[in-house]
């Protein structure tokens, strides 16, 4: 096993582990609802720097989705979201950690279908089983 495919591995047990918090948040009810998406972005985020480290592809220190996921499409691997739909979910990494009344840009229920698709689709790609 390469050095990038251990680490890779290393980031997707991350990613899943932020998926597990994320389930249970989301199902606390709304009053959490910025603490949820902070960890459907954070599990998205390793995520994708997981196949990007798979793949040898320099990625940046950064929160944003839809950055990582234009990188990864550089490597030619398609996500099954759209790249543009991860963009609502950034703001939950920083801006919303700090705000009393966030936006709700997304439902439980969006986060969850980004957040289980891009994590099958990384967990195929790497040989790892999904969450």
């Amino acid at each position: 096993m390469t050095p990038q495919h251990e680490e890779a591995l290393r980031l997707l047990r991350l990613a899943q582990r932020d998926h597990d918090a994320f389930v249970v948040l989301a199902a606390a009810g709304p009053a959490i609802h910025a603490v949820a998406g902070f960890h459907a972005q954070q599990s998205v985020e390793k995520a994708l720097k997981a196949l990007l480290c798979l793949c040898d592809a320099d990625f940046p220190r950064t929160h944003d989705l839809e950055l990582l996921a234009n990188r990864l499409a550089a490597t030619g691997r398609a996500l099954p979201v759209d790249a543009t739909r991860l963009r609502a979910l950034t703001p939950y990494a920083v801006d919303f950690r700090y705000d009393d009344d966030p936006a709700r840009l997304l439902t439980e229920a969006d986060m969850r279908d980004i957040v289980q698709g891009v994590l099958a689709f990384v967990s195929a790609e790497i040989g790892s089983p999904a969450p």
